[in-house]
């Protein structure tokens, strides 16, 4: 009798065979273009854009032409005259730290390189945190980035909006120098071929109301998500690495909201950096971020030295 096979519903590759998917596509990308878009602490070069990023901008642009093509269909079965497309969303979640944004970055200049899509957008959900005098109205501000304090029905308006194939949406921007949202600061998003959006908790379902029923999620509106993970030590070590980079830095800014924290020495800065991450971001990691992962279409598992690992996609 053959040994059972244990069944999963996805397709998890090791960086090597994943790699190997795209080995025959030459990166658009250069060495200057990418240290561009690498955020602090990231350890992003050529060949984690060849080996990890170039075949996920295949796959995904192989979703896109797919689902365009599936509307289109679903369209002409219906009897319907030809429609304005939509924007194929995807969403980008994972803790703070662990390199969703550089994540999010290289996929928009990835994809705008395929030519069946050029317009991209990247929106990323911080600019929909509830302004800082709201969480403080609220209690809030030792829970900012957790999900109670974000502005959901804005947000969710907004990827409605966009997934309505609205000729232009807007959506508040958020600065973290002043670690707050802009004042009548805006962001236009225009019938993009592809819309990304970044956050800590953009695979949240949609809560439950006092009457026990749920309404509707930003993650009912993706096409496609991405979770970007790590052991969650390997995350706190590099929360704190950037913290120092930051107390080094943008702290020293006397404009920075931060720039008490410049102040500090450096044993300081490390006993506060540890601080934050084990009284707020570990927590929301934990209770929020993480429990979220086996929602996403695709996982991007990173080691110790920032380099993705494997990848993990749920089959169709």
């Amino acid at each position: 009798m053959l040994p059972s096979r244990e069944v999963t519903p996805y397709t998890e590759l090791d960086r090597a065979a994943w790699a190997k998917l795209a080995e025959s596509t030459e990166s658009p990308l250069t060495a200057e273009e990418i240290e561009r878009l690498r955020g602090l602490g990231d350890e992003i070069d050529l060949d984690e854009v060849r080996e990890v990023y170039l075949p996920l901008s295949r796959i995904l642009s192989l979703y896109v032409r797919h689902a365009r093509a599936l509307h289109e269909d679903t369209e002409s079965f219906l009897g319907k005259p030809a429609a304005t497309r939509t924007p194929f969303v995807i969403g980008i979640g994972g803790s703070v730290a662990v390199g969703k944004s550089t994540t999010a970055r290289l996929l928009r200049e990835l994809l705008a390189r395929w030519p069946e899509h050029p317009r991209v957008a990247l929106v990323t959900t911080d600019g929909f945190l509830w302004p800082n005098d709201e969480l403080e109205k609220r209690g809030l501000m030792q829970r900012k980035g957790f999900p109670e304090s974000y502005d959901r029905k804005s947000l969710l308006r907004f990827v409605v909006e966009v997934k309505s194939g609205m000729d232009s949406v807007e959506a508040p921007v958020y600065s973290h120098l002043h670690y707050d949202r802009m004042q009548g600061v805006r962001t236009t998003v225009e019938q993009p071929d592809i819309l990304l959006l970044e956050g800590l908790n953009v695979l949240q379902p949609a809560p439950r109301h006092a009457d026990g029923k749920s309404g509707l999620a930003v993650s009912d509106f993706f096409d496609f998500s991405v979770y970007v993970d790590a052991a969650a030590a390997d995350i706190r070590s590099w929360y704190v690495h950037r913290f120092l980079k930051l107390w080094e830095t943008a702290f020293r800014n006397p404009e920075s909201y931060f720039v008490r924290y410049g102040e500090l020495s450096h044993t300081e800065a490390v006993n506060k950096a540890e601080s934050l991450w084990d009284g707020i971001n570990g927590p929301n990691l934990r209770e929020n971020i993480l429990p979220t992962r086996s929602r996403a279409t695709l996982v991007l598992r990173k080691g110790q030295d920032h380099a993705v690992r494997w990848v993990r996609l749920r089959k169709l």
